[in-house]
């Protein structure tokens, strides 16, 4: 028996619009089916672990990308509103976190001071960061459809903002920050690239726009910021210098 898929479930190889991903004849039995396209099998992904999933999306692997994006989050079998607002959240959650290891332990300011200026940091940062990436993907892409897909895909692919929580238990240098947020805008830029099937350089462009206004904005709210992340440079050179 043919599982139901929705029309837009991609070939993770080449992005043709696919009607089954598989066949299902019993528990377990299963046969992947072939894109009409490339007439390769559309997504190869369907039968591999979490783990090798992750690892290829850590190495920025458009197919896997795409699996994610488009077959594995679907409306068929994800409610993406309610995992919308999940994310939202989630991501929130890790900025404030990211705002309070920028100010350091230097921060004497009382419990609510130091809330108060948290929330507005990331509120404010974050606003930017929409406002500026919908006017570079318009000005660049021209993109005004499907923004609601694009913002999940955009959430999603901030994944390597996890990494932040390991903070929690192992004690890094701060410019581990500053790498965390290198790699969310790769990351941002290739599931961007996926979606709108733009050039590689427009996708970078439009990213590079959004995360420089709101890390401008970061400074104008907190300018001691600037210096850590200086800092962070500094380190990161050094530290090649000597690799």
């Amino acid at each position: 028996m043919e599982r139901a898929m929705a029309s837009e479930y991609r070939c993770v190889g080449c992005g043709f619009r696919v009607k089954s991903l598989f066949i299902q004849y019993s528990p377990g039995n299963i046969r992947l089916m072939k894109c009409g396209n490339c007439k390769e099998v559309a997504d190869e992904y369907i039968e591999c672990e979490r783990m090798i999933i992750f690892i290829d999306l850590v190495l920025h692997r458009p197919k896997v990308y795409r699996h994610v994006l488009y077959n594995e989050i679907n409306q068929e079998t994800v409610n993406i509103q309610h995992l919308l607002w999940k994310l939202v959240f989630a991501y929130l959650l890790l900025d404030s976190y990211r705002s309070l290891l920028l100010r350091g332990t230097n921060e004497h300011s009382s419990l609510v001071l130091v809330t108060v200026k948290v929330l507005v940091d990331v509120l404010s940062t974050n606003l930017a960061f929409l406002f500026s990436f919908a006017i570079a993907a318009k000005g660049l892409l021209h993109e005004v459809s499907r923004k609601r897909e694009i913002l999940l895909g955009i959430l999603i692919s901030s994944y390597f903002k996890i990494f932040l929580l390991a903070m929690l238990v192992w004690e890094f240098p701060v410019s581990v920050i500053f790498i965390i947020d290198m790699l969310v805008l790769t990351s941002n830029s290739m599931a961007l690239k996926v979606m709108t099937e733009s050039t590689t350089s427009r996708c970078i462009a439009v990213c590079l726009i959004a995360h420089t206004v709101r890390f401008l904005v970061g400074q104008i709210i907190e300018p001691t910021t600037f210096f850590t992340q200086f800092g962070s440079l500094v380190y990161l050179s050094s530290l090649f210098r000597i690799l």
